[in-house]
């Protein structure tokens, strides 16, 4: 349950200024139901499609929303972000749109589809083995040789809420709601939805997902202690994050009722069948809200529940060994 934590570094009021901003820019993304789901669990679910948001995921969100603020000396002099794929887009793709210079440090096995995007919204993609480099010093590195802002990929209180703007938007689009799911990486944009459903939707349950494989999140949530893995091999690359960050994990802990995992057989069903039967394309981290709802992770008969899809870009060439 949501303890009565001190003073957090986001608060509600902040989602809601991240909104103001992003209005006119950012998609409002579509939220879709099925029949065919509702008999399965016996709720009526919503499903709040990111995978439709700029650049194929709600990272845009957070990305627009810290650049944003950023000074004019700051602007010229340019950002630098590290990020598996999605962050890296949206601050390749906020960048341009903002004319700020950006540099990414991403991991050599990145899925392609993402680096290629990255490079085509004109970000500097950096590569590097993740089995020899901490990506953190790298860019900490990098941004003091360079005189850039760092934009962290969750743990930043402007991303933050801006990933909050996701979870505002599905309430004012369904009204109130039973239980939220959502998955969690690095816990930005679970943190950020929890807040804006503990404001819009007081009572709703809401409930973070993890890949059985990296679990640090639950690990973390559950004992009160920040918990780390490395370099998980689970298919969802989204979640691969070695832990919940400060900002993160500290909302987490506030906002956040309950965290499941799911193992990597139930994230391919999951994926499949929102390609099938929903007719969108997911990417695998972005199915994971919704591989813990038809695995009964969470319980939801009878209730009203939201389901984030974080995401749409798929690297089919690594996703095809798990078909």
């Amino acid at each position: 349950m949501p303890s009565s934590a001190p003073t957090l570094p986001v608060s509600f009021d902040d989602v809601q200024a991240a909104a103001d901003r992003l209005r006119g820019v950012a998609h409002r993304t579509p939220v879709l139901t099925s029949r065919t789901v509702d008999d399965l669990t016996g709720a009526q679910v919503f499903f709040k499609c990111e995978n439709f948001q700029r650049m194929g995921a709600f990272k845009f969100r957070g990305a627009y929303n810290a650049l944003s603020q950023l000074d004019e000396a700051q602007r010229r002099r340019g950002v630098l972000a590290y990020s598996s794929g999605n962050h890296a887009q949206a601050i390749a793709l906020a960048g341009r749109i903002l004319d700020i210079p950006t540099a990414i440090v991403m991991p050599s096995d990145a899925p392609a589809v993402k680096r290629r995007a990255t490079e085509g919204y004109g970000g500097e993609v950096i590569l590097y083995d993740r089995a020899e480099t901490i990506r953190e010093a790298l860019a900490d590195k990098l941004a003091r040789e360079r005189g850039l802002a760092v934009i962290p990929p969750f743990d930043h209180p402007q991303v933050v809420a801006g990933q909050g703007t996701a979870g505002l938007e599905l309430c004012e689009q369904v009204g109130a709601l039973d239980v939220l799911i959502v998955c969690c990486g690095g816990g930005g944009l679970l943190s950020g939805c929890a807040i804006a459903a503990a404001a819009m939707s007081p009572g709703c349950r809401v409930v973070g997902v993890e890949p059985a494989l990296a679990d640090d999140a639950t690990r973390s949530f559950y004992s009160g202690v920040l918990h780390m893995v490395h370099n998980p091999a689970t298919i969802a690359d989204g979640a691969r994050t070695p832990s919940l960050g400060a900002v993160t994990f500290a909302l987490v802990r506030h906002y956040v009722h309950q965290m499941v995992t799911v193992e990597e057989e139930a994230i391919v069903r999951a994926m499949l069948f929102l390609w099938e039967r929903l007719k969108i394309v997911v990417e695998p981290t972005g199915a994971l809200g919704a591989a813990a709802l038809f695995e009964g992770r969470v319980e939801v008969a009878g209730k009203r529940v939201g389901v984030i899809i974080s995401g749409g870009n798929v690297d089919l060439h690594a996703v095809a060994k798990f078909l």
